[in-house]
């Protein structure tokens, strides 16, 4: 499969240091390969899988063109709650 980084994730990924960022680099890579904890989410981001990697969480989505899409990704703590806002506010503007 192919996966494609958001600008987010890509600037996100950047911003981590050596460790965690090397770590998150590899889950990208497995994602391709489908291997990876991945998870389908609930409620208003039904839809959307998460990817766990350590302390953070990178929320994706599968196109139809064998494609993986990665929308986002931050710390755990925050990253549901970013990525509802996020959606919600796409969502008002169309």
């Amino acid at each position: 499969m192919k996966v494609e980084l958001s600008e987010q994730v890509v600037d996100f990924a950047r911003r981590l240091p050596p460790n965690p960022r090397q770590r998150l680099r590899h889950a990208l890579r497995d994602l391709a390969r489908e291997r990876g904890d991945l998870k389908p989410l609930e409620g208003p981001l039904e839809g959307y899988c998460r990817l766990r990697v350590g302390a953070y969480r990178v929320v994706v989505s599968y196109s139809k063109r064998r494609t993986i899409q990665c929308v986002f990704a931050e710390r755990r703590s925050i990253v549901y709650e970013l990525v509802a806002k996020l959606l919600e506010s796409r969502l008002t503007r169309r």
